[in-house]
């Protein structure tokens, strides 16, 4: 499939997923054997986060207790261990984040450079190292952008919120920072701008073609927001009607041990669709990109009379 290519609204939305059913397998092979060691070690304390909430919040209400009482306790019991458990969750995740920002972005470098998915994931390891650099940059920078940009979004949701059609339009809103953001992350690493030049760039291809861009993201993520929620809330239900249905003969430890189980589920769940979906709603806008790109520069059309040129 040919990335550098003019495209429409719909086929902003077809082409993306011809580029899952073609490619769909390689790309999230290639993502878990990158970001598995940090998504294992973020699920293994957003476990024992999970199992410390419904066990002890749940737990407190259920025998008549005061949940923030139980949680100062045990704070003050364990100031140490969850200081230390949350420092730690705090660096993975930032590492875990920029690894997991940066693969789409670094998956589509890869695929136009080689042609298609004939790389492995020692290639893509090998583009982080070469780009440490810049990825670093990107978020020093991405940060004092996002300094100005967070007003004017703040500024302009409350505006939208003030009327239902307004409100409805949020997720535009969404999709305008994020494709601006994450076009900007893949102009840079191209290696033929600097950052700054690159979030110009990024600004001038999100103006090119403003609303069919947007538009095509911001439905991108409303479908994953919708998607994630659905599923996420099927295994809560059931939990909550089998409480309910058998309350008469369960005690109030069969109940809290219910409910645990429910919240890990619900949570693993969550974690693992938030990593694909998110990745999905990337690949859009990697779509985006090398068709706005196409669109201003010409880049396959010239190669194409270059080939004629040099058969003649």
């Amino acid at each position: 499939m040919e990335l550098y290519k003019s495209r429409g609204f719909s086929e902003y939305f077809q082409d993306t997923f011809l580029f899952l059913k073609q490619n769909g397998k390689h790309f999230f092979a290639a993502y878990f054997t990158v970001n598995g060691i940090f998504l294992l070690i973020l699920a293994i304390i957003g476990y024992f986060f999970t199992k410390f909430y419904t066990e002890f919040i749940f737990g407190g209400l259920l025998e008549g207790n005061n949940s923030t009482t139980i949680l100062d306790q045990y704070m003050n019991e364990n100031l140490g261990l969850f200081l230390i458990m949350l420092f730690v969750f705090i660096i993975v995740a930032l590492i875990a984040g920029v690894v997991s920002y940066a693969f789409p972005a670094i998956y589509l470098k890869l695929y136009v450079e080689k042609e298609g998915s004939n790389f492995n994931t020692k290639d893509i390891i090998n583009t982080y190292k070469s780009n440490i650099g810049r990825l670093f940059i990107f978020v020093v920078c991405g940060i004092i952008i996002a300094i100005p940009l967070l007003f004017v979004f703040v500024i302009s949701g409350f505006i939208l919120m003030i009327t239902i059609i307004g409100i409805l339009a949020l997720p535009l809103l969404l999709a305008a920072f994020m494709l601006f953001y994450n076009m900007t992350l893949m102009e840079y690493l191209e290696n033929k701008k600097d950052i700054w030049t690159s979030f110009g760039y990024s600004w001038k291809l999100l103006i090119s073609k403003f609303w069919a861009a947007i538009g095509c993201v911001g439905l991108f993520y409303v479908m994953s927001y919708i998607i994630q929620n659905i599923i996420t809330l099927i295994p809560y239900m059931f939990g909550m009607a089998s409480i309910f249905t058998n309350i008469e003969n369960t005690n109030q430890e069969d109940i809290g041990n219910t409910m645990v189980i429910v919240m890990l589920l619900v949570f693993f769940l969550s974690f693992l669709l938030g990593a694909i979906l998110g990745n999905i709603v990337q690949l859009n806008q990697g779509i985006v990109f090398y068709s706005l790109k196409e669109q201003n520069e010409n880049i396959n059309t010239k190669s194409i009379i270059d080939q004629i040129g040099s058969g003649e």
